[in-house]
């Protein structure tokens, strides 16, 4: 099937990291969050839930009359993250990325407007960060918004195109995979709220 932007441009899905080098684990990084979220609604520790991405369909064929394969459609709207939700009365927005690469975080990987988005959310006292995995180092790290937003700015004044590593170590919060949740990051909103660099209410 052909996905477009809004602008018309033709959508290049990236290969999950994920999908190749954790096989042996079977399930990506966003199927490991939904795992993680189910958890936490039926625990009744948080409401966090997938944002459907909005299309619009222009071409169907049907091969069979019970049977249609969609085979051209369009982004409505550019996507902004993929993660929000309520925790203990705090609204979270958060996108989850991947990269390969061992010693840094590339910051192709984030869009202006998912940039933007994640600004006006921290404007409005939410807490909103990344949850990046370094597949390859089996390491998950929650890293705040405000972070982000500094990286993807200095790129404009002739700074890095990536986020070291030894950054995210520094600045961010790192996760321990287990079997209930999945992927604990709620164990990083908490260092979130506790340190206030994620945005919280008040600031």
């Amino acid at each position: 099937m052909a996905l477009h932007y809004p602008n018309g441009q033709p959508f290049v899905r990236q290969p999950s990291a994920s999908t190749t080098n954790y096989a042996s684990r079977g399930m990506t990084l966003e199927e490991e969050l939904n795992l993680s979220n189910q958890y936490y609604l039926e625990a009744g520790l948080a409401v966090v839930h997938k944002k459907p991405t909005p299309i619009q369909i222009v071409k169907v064929d049907y091969p069979k009359r019970s049977q249609a394969v969609i085979k051209e459609a369009y982004f409505r709207t550019p996507s902004t993250t993929d993660y929000n939700g309520v925790y203990q009365g705090y609204y979270l927005d958060f996108d989850a990325k991947e990269t390969k690469n061992k010693t840094s975080f590339p910051l192709k990987n984030l869009h202006p407007h998912q940039v933007a988005h994640m600004q006006r959310c921290l404007d409005q006292g939410g807490i909103c960060f990344l949850v990046i995995r370094f597949v390859t180092l089996h390491r998950v790290f929650v890293f705040p918004a405000s972070n982000v937003i500094a990286w993807f700015q200095q790129q404009d004044q002739g700074g890095r195109k990536s986020i070291p590593l030894a950054d995210i170590e520094a600045q961010g919060f790192e996760l321990k995979p287990q079997l209930q949740p999945v992927i604990p990051y709620l164990t990083g909103v908490d260092w979130l709220i506790q340190t206030k660099v994620g945005g919280t209410r008040g600031n």
